[in-house]
């Protein structure tokens, strides 16, 4: 079944500011890293013995001579959202709502300097929109002629997130990896979680005066977290 146009435009985003829906803090910078933070890294970590022996020479040792190994940088963040656009998403505004959010998470993303990754599940079947790398605010654009229709291939969907975020993690190395599923969970399928997500988060879309349920079934199956969206600014 052909995706059928949404009028849902990704400018119903989530407000922002003290009690407003909750995004992951700034991650440890990897650069820029002041004298005074560098410096206090430095004395937390430990001794490396062959550049202090150095230092020191025939010298007694003293606390000057000590060399320290350096910090090590904390791994890059990855966020891989996974929108549901299936024919269910398009009633009662919830796909306009959930295209919002995730346009919310791309900027989010893109002010912390961190990682993101979009893809879309619906009766087109599983759409990679934005691959992994940095995250920029245009990147948001690419929500805009999203359509939503058709059924909802879940399963397809977060299977190809786990090997998605498997594919950069063997590429690119160590990072925090979250997975966002933006979903009203109305499907009869029983998803597996992707394993190569360290955070997973599901953000429930289904009509909250007659809820399925299904999404808070899957957050407890999967020690995932379980949110509701929050009203548009």
């Amino acid at each position: 079944m052909a995706a059928k146009k949404s009028l849902g435009h990704p400018g119903s985003r989530p407000r922002n500011g003290p009690g407003s829906w909750r995004w992951p803090p700034p991650r440890i910078p990897s650069s820029g890293v002041t004298a005074r933070s560098h410096s206090a890294s430095l004395r937390s970590t430990a001794i490396a013995w062959l550049p202090t022996v150095l230092a020191k020479g025939p010298a007694p040792l003293k606390r000057e001579h000590l060399r320290r190994q350096p910090a090590a940088l904390r791994a890059g963040r990855l966020h891989c959202i996974v929108l549901d656009t299936s024919g269910s998403m398009r009633r009662h505004g919830r796909l306009a709502l959930a295209k919002g959010h995730a346009a919310f998470m791309i900027e989010q993303a893109a002010r912390q300097g961190d990682d993101v990754a979009l893809l879309c599940f619906g009766g087109q079947g599983v759409e990679l929109l934005l691959p992994p790398g940095r995250a920029r605010a245009a990147g948001s654009q690419r929500l805009r002629p999203v359509g939503g229709g058709g059924g909802t291939p879940l399963a397809a969907a977060l299977a190809q997130a786990d090997r998605l975020l498997q594919r950069t993690l063997r590429k690119s190395g160590p990072a925090e990896c979250w997975l966002w599923l933006l979903t009203d969970g109305r499907t009869l399928e029983q998803p597996q979680p992707p394993l190569a997500a360290q955070h997973l988060v599901i953000v429930d879309f289904d009509d909250p005066q007659k809820t399925l349920g299904r999404c808070a079934v899957w957050a407890a199956r999967w020690g995932a977290e379980h949110r509701q969206p929050m009203a548009p600014a």
